[in-house]
């Protein structure tokens, strides 16, 4: 067996590649998801470091929300098979690998889309991604209760880089 018989980096697109690094995080989260009434939002600090798996085939996150006492973690994978994304997510609060969203980058937006529960009810899930450049992203979450007829948002985070994954 040589190198020959093993994937290379040209294999995969890199599109997570920008996220490596460190970052500080402005979270807006609103404060009961698909829930009666007029909305409430939470604004939240949080720090994140992205490192990079598989030559860049994946990347890894923990994020600390030091005013929330807790912590979260990113999984990303692409899957050479369908050439699509999957985004895992996890919180120290559960300690469980939440269903995944899957999806891909068209230039600067990547869209993800998956199916989970949210207090106790089937929900649809849509994540987006968006480069602002080399030093800023912004990522959004919203939820479907209604098969994907209508969407709220619920969560965005305002990323500035503060270091660079090679530094």
């Amino acid at each position: 067996m040589d190198d020959t018989d093993f994937p290379h980096d040209t294999d995969f697109p890199h599109d997570f590649d920008f996220l490596h690094g460190s970052w500080d995080v402005a979270n807006r989260r609103l404060t009961a998801p698909l829930g009666p009434g007029p909305a409430s939002w939470a604004e939240f600090p949080g720090h994140a470091v992205v490192r990079p798996l598989f030559g860049g085939a994946g990347n890894i996150d923990e994020i600390t929300f030091p005013t929330l006492g807790r912590q979260g973690v990113t999984l990303r994978l692409f899957d050479r098979e369908t050439e699509r994304w999957s985004i895992h997510w996890s919180d120290s609060r559960t300690g469980r690998l939440d269903p995944p969203v899957t999806g891909g980058f068209t230039g600067d937006r990547g869209d993800f889309h998956g199916e989970d529960t949210y207090v106790g009810r089937p929900i649809r899930v849509h994540f987006t991604w968006n480069r602002l450049g080399p030093d800023a992203a912004r990522w959004e979450q919203e939820f479907s209760a209604d098969d994907g007829r209508t969407w709220e948002l619920n969560w965005t985070m305002d990323l500035t880089r503060t270091g660079r994954a090679d530094a």
